[in-house]
């Protein structure tokens, strides 16, 4: 990446009572330089202000450029809070998968919806998944060069010919000999296989958790974890692909392979290394493996775990519940249907309240064409349809991941008002687990 392709960091907040504030900083303050510097991204930033010494260049929002010089102590954060973490731009995805979701939603919706990144900065940075096919030369050398570890890496599979398949890319074939790169240079990853009826599962996802499982030593594993997840497909997809839904035989018989792993690993390691969303429990109809199986939940952001720790939660809070509220309260909460029969003995413990009736609306999405949803990609229109005249009570409880984070705008792009003036009913936008359903039930 050329310095011409570098733009100055563009300053979205200042920590009140920070550097940045005693210096002056506002929003809409440019950082161009530190110490003569320009950082690529939010990585560089943090590595350059590393230092008691800094003479920063900024742009003011005022056209004006400012050399500010400072003095503080070693690894003192400055307070600055930045409107994107790349300030050379972000590095898009060159392959073309039939199980992403980028492809698999209809046109015409916000810009957002159809951005496909692989780069690695937001794998460390967020833990977000990245291939590993569209690094060149200079990337791999910054890598080892900042020790960016670890990081978060889709393998799929192992086994070139299939990987290819799946990534429809000549490089997705590499794999085992990057991860091999990784553990020369004392780098970690954690890893997903996205499991596909009939391509990747079966043999080869056996074959594909054995390889990785090379990669772990508990002195110094360079593969920490890896979450085996089901392929989400939506009536979007193209019609060319040759993907299957997973239906609940499938499920059994993912779990059952994988559990069969999970034995030999917990002998040998003591940690079942690979481990089962919670969506394959859910869709056999199996119960979720109980709370000292997750171990320190590596893999939650790909819903390992996520379920369990959740009921875990609520049995915390459960002896502090109220026997009764001051007045009655009806309420409903929605979620996706996947997790209905797990969710069904907490809704059944609340309504043993006096004064308060909650009713639970387990949704399939109509938008995505599914008959299995998880609660993150209902959407504005699934609640509409769904819900519309149905008695919903004094208010409607949502979980904070149906809407995009920094806006009351569902994946579909129809906004909560909209939902909101459908349904005739207040939406309270629920966030913090079990304890926030307990308190949007219980509390005044």
């Amino acid at each position: 990446m050329s310095d011409r392709a570098l733009r100055p960091a563009l300053v979205a907040a200042v920590k009140p009572g920070s550097i940045a504030a005693e210096l002056g900083f506002e929003p809409g303050d440019a950082l161009v330089a530190i110490n003569g510097d320009r950082p690529r991204d939010l990585i560089d930033y943090r590595f350059l202000c590393a230092d008691e010494y800094l003479t920063l260049e900024v742009l003011g929002k005022d056209g004006q450029t400012y050399i500010l010089e400072i003095e503080k102590e070693i690894d003192e954060d400055l307070g600055l809070e930045f409107t994107t973490a790349l300030f050379d731009g972000l590095m898009q995805c060159n392959n073309r998968c039939p199980f992403c979701f980028i492809d698999q939603q209809p046109p015409g919706k916000r810009e957002s919806l159809y951005i496909k990144d692989d780069d690695y900065r937001l794998s460390f940075l967020y833990g977000s998944y990245i291939t590993l096919t569209n690094l060149l030369p200079s990337e791999w050398q910054r890598i080892a060069r900042l020790r960016l570890s670890p990081l978060y890496i889709s393998v799929h599979a192992t086994v070139p010919s299939i990987r290819q398949r799946l990534l429809k890319n000549p490089r997705a074939g590499e794999i085992l000999q990057q991860i091999r790169w990784f553990q020369e240079q004392r780098l970690q990853l954690h890893a997903q296989v996205v499991v596909c009826p009939g391509i990747n599962d079966g043999e080869c996802l056996e074959q594909t958790l054995r390889d990785l499982a090379q990669f772990y030593d508990p002195d110094w594993p360079t593969v920490l974890s890896v979450a085996v997840v089901p392929v989400g497909l939506t009536r979007f997809r193209p019609a060319e692909d040759e993907l299957t839904p997973v239906t609940p035989d499938h499920a059994q018989a993912v779990i059952q392979r994988v559990q069969a792993l999970q034995q030999q690993f917990e002998r040998q390691w003591q940690t079942p290394f690979a481990w089962l969303a919670d969506e394959w429990f859910l869709m056999a109809g199996w119960p979720l493996p109980p709370a000292a199986h997750y171990q320190d939940y590596p893999q939650l952001s790909n819903g390992v775990g996520t379920i369990r720790l959740f009921l875990e939660e609520f049995d915390l809070h459960a002896p502090q519940l109220p026997q009764r509220l001051p007045q009655p309260r009806h309420l409903s909460w929605v979620v996706g249907n996947t997790v209905e029969q797990a969710f069904e003995p907490l809704v059944a413990r609340l309504n043993q309240i006096e004064n308060l009736r909650l009713d639970l609306y387990a949704l399939a999405s109509d938008y995505w064409g599914q008959r299995l949803s998880v609660t993150g990609l209902l959407t504005g229109h699934d609640l509409i349809y769904h819900l519309q005249g149905k008695p919903l009570g004094d208010r409607l409880l949502l979980p904070s991941l149906m809407l995009k984070h920094d806006a009351a705008v569902f994946l579909d792009d129809v906004p909560l008002a909209t939902v909101e003036e459908a349904l005739g009913v207040p939406i309270q936008v629920v966030s913090g687990g079990a304890a926030g359903i307990i308190a949007a039930c219980t509390c005044p």
